[in-house]
């Protein structure tokens, strides 16, 4: 969608290096060769419209099998001291390296690539002092799973989190990454380290020593908190890595952190289905060379003990080429399999919900536990199943469950049964050893496309008959009035991830087809106006003309037929997790003006004022609970010349019984983003500012 927004801004070439990374598409099910196959197949016309643009636009094209971006972009482009922003929330991946990395839109990506100034509001700074050294089964997941447990999901929201003290010289470069990276489940702008040996060791690792050398001499100066920072930030938190417990968040967000000798009274008490139905190592945040070493150390532990293979089924993805050639080379995926455990391609797969899953009732939403080294567990982030309970924990913890079959186990403490040893011998699994590196990583398939240096006669390949692709049309100027007596399409109850509002899985087919996206909106939320505990109720809401209760998508689109603009209603922190823009296109392209929340998560608020969406948040949060069902809302104060910036705007809401009231909301914009609104889109001011010029 950033390409197609790109293109429609009518440039000529981008103006600062980009890449483009093809890592979602492809559907675990088989393992990595037909996956594969089957991903080129499906996909092929989508492949071929990003090489056809990346080609023309003077960017540059990881394809298919070549990983996972953040994983890609830590091995090839990451270097300490640098920015770089991405169209995903977990880019503070490259903290790992030193390296301020930012999730964003693709709006402001489209801002970026055309050469325009990238704005954000200044962050506070949340400093995290680590001190000691993990031992035994904590692992550097557990620092950002306790972190969680502290800052819930929105405690990071408008600030970057910046470790420091003597633990951090005791973590590999990866294992910092890992934390980066998941530094997304709280909300945060962005997360770093300092500069670090072991990120020394791993840029020559991986061919680039000279970035290294460059960061030695400006370490001291650039690359580390100055002397007494810690009385400069904003918020400092104590972790002592040698008392730190292994941790399991979950299920349905990142944030319900449970220590390991915790968790199996929270299972008990809570009901949660205790036999788990599938064990994963993979994602951007856990399938390092370092991960996939530990995973194998515990299989050898097991096979030595009696037991030959995994009791629960078992999916293992490289986070990239480099990884897997690496550790096909070093036997750890000969191993793993040799386990039962099935190989999938280096791409995100069940981790955003690419996966085309036959063991479980899916469409029946049948109650079962899985358990990752994952980063998200959202409601049916996986498999769609709103009835999947998902744990996340670290690589090693995952394969010690994927052994005992039962989410109540403790590896600490609990041993396994080995019923082919006469006697009823039990077995206990030891802590894996940290490895951060391999003796060299190996290079596999060449799998980058180079872009030209000059691509103006080339075309971009796009079918207009095409249901994957479609060139968008720009959205029309705000009009006067639009936000008067405006139909409520929803009032959403409870967390509301950009998941909820664009669902990923089988519409991930959709990203560049946002008419056809669009019917997945808001089709996993729950309406606070409908049995919240049915899960057939998702999704749904009552059409306020005709009274039927009908999916979300239809009714916004039988309202934009008869001419009726409407309004959303969300709760705290609407909008959390990826930073999936189609969360905030779709509302716009069917029909809607404004959201009203009670907080919003930074970068779908950023997403709704660059498509000219109005987000507005209630100032007094309790107001929320006096929206009824088949309330009208107006506002007053959004007009041109009346909206500014720290001045709050009026809801009126006149219910269908009863006399209106009104109450005053409040809203973010500068004066420079309000151009955004009146033009209709961000898109639309910077091409109305190109031709101006």
């Amino acid at each position: 969608m950033a390409l197609l927004q790109f293109i429609s801004a009518g440039l000529p070439r981008v103006a600062i290096p980009t890449t483009v990374h093809g890592d979602h598409l492809i559907v675990s099910e088989k393992g990595a060769e037909p996956d594969m196959k089957r991903a080129l197949t499906e996909h092929a016309e989508v492949y071929e419209f990003l090489s056809s643009a990346s080609r023309k636009y003077g960017i540059g094209f990881w394809k298919p099998g070549s990983g996972i971006i953040h994983t890609v972009i830590f091995e090839n482009h990451a270097v300490p001291g640098g920015l770089i922003i991405g169209t995903d929330s977990h880019t503070p991946n490259a903290g790992g390296l030193a390296m301020m990395g930012i999730g964003v839109g693709g709006s402001d990506a489209v801002d970026a690539m055309s050469g325009m100034p990238w704005e954000l509001v200044t962050p506070q700074i949340v400093g995290v002092r680590l001190t000691g050294q993990l031992s035994g089964w904590a692992s550097t997941k557990d620092i950002i799973c306790k972190l969680a447990g502290i800052l819930t999901v929105s405690g990071g929201k408008g600030r970057v989190i910046e470790f420091f003290g003597p633990g951090t010289e005791t973590l590999g470069a990866t294992a910092m990454a890992t934390i980066c990276n998941m530094s997304a489940e709280i909300g945060s702008t962005s997360c770093i380290f300092p500069y670090t040996t072991a990120m020394g060791r791993y840029l020559t690792a991986t061919k680039r020593a000279h970035a290294a050398q460059a960061a030695q001499g400006v370490q001291r100066v650039l690359l580390q908190a100055d002397e007494g920072s810690d009385r400069y930030y904003d918020q400092v938190i104590e972790i002592d890595l040698s008392t730190l417990e292994p941790h399991v968040n979950g299920p349905y967000t990142p944030d319900l952190a449970h220590p390991i000798s915790e968790l199996g009274k929270a299972v008990s008490q809570s009901e949660w289905p205790i036999n788990l139905s599938h064990a994963m190592v993979g994602s951007c945040t856990n399938s390092s060379y370092e991960d996939l070493d530990k995973t194998r150390q515990l299989v050898a532990q097991a096979r030595d003990a009696g037991l030959p293979r995994f009791k629960t089924p078992f999916l293992v993805a490289p986070g990239s080429e480099q990884i897997r050639a690496t550790a096909e080379a070093d036997g750890i995926l000969n191993e793993l399999q040799e386990a039962g455990a099935v190989v999938l391609s280096s791409s995100c797969g069940p981790c955003v919900g690419s996966w085309d899953r036959k063991d479980v009732d899916v469409r029946g939403k049948e109650r079962n536990s899985v358990v990752s080294s994952f980063n998200r567990n959202f409601v049916g982030r996986h498999d769609s199943n709103p009835a999947t309970h998902s744990f996340v924990t670290s690589p090693e913890l995952v394969t010690a469950f994927a052994y005992a079959g039962r989410l109540d186990f403790n590896p600490l403490t609990d041993s396994i049964p080995v019923e082919s040893v006469e006697g009823g011998k039990s077995f206990q699994f030891k802590a894996p050893v940290s490895r951060e590196l391999p003796a060299h990583f190996a290079t596999g398939e060449d799998t980058f496309q180079e872009p030209p240096s000059d691509g103006s006669s080339l075309s971009v390949i796009i079918d207009p008959q095409s249901d994957r692709l479609q060139l968008l049309t720009p959205f029309a100027p705000w009009q006067s009035g639009c936000a008067t007596d405006m139909e409520l399409l929803m009032k959403v109850k409870g967390k509301c991830t950009t998941d909820h509002i664009s669902p990923a899985g089988p519409w991930y087919k959709y990203r560049g087809h946002l008419e056809n996206i669009s019917n997945n909106m808001l089709t996993t939320a729950t309406n606070a106006f409908l049995p919240g505990n049915d899960p057939q109720m998702l999704g749904h809401t009552r059409n306020p003309i005709t009274s039927d209760v009908e999916v979300v998508p239809q009714v916004a689109r039988d309202l934009q037929g008869r001419g009726i603009r409407w309004c959303i209603i969300g709760d705290f922190n609407y909008g959390e997790g990826s930073s999936r823009e189609h969360a905030a296109l779709e509302p716009r392209y069917l029909g809607g003006v404004a959201v009203i929340a009670r907080s919003f998560a930074r970068i779908h608020e950023t997403n709704l004022k660059k498509q000219g969406m109005l987000p507005l948040t209630f100032d007094d949060p309790l107001d929320y609970d006096r929206i009824l069902e088949g309330d009208r809302i107006t506002l007053t104060g959004v007009e041109d010349g009346e909206l500014a910036p720290g001045r709050q705007v009026t809801m009126r809401v006149t219910p269908r019984e009863g006399a209106s009231w009104t109450a005053q909301l409040n809203h973010s914009y500068h004066a420079g983003q309000l151009h955004w609104l009146r033009a209709g889109s961000a898109l639309n001011h910077i091409k109305n500012t190109a031709l101006a010029k």
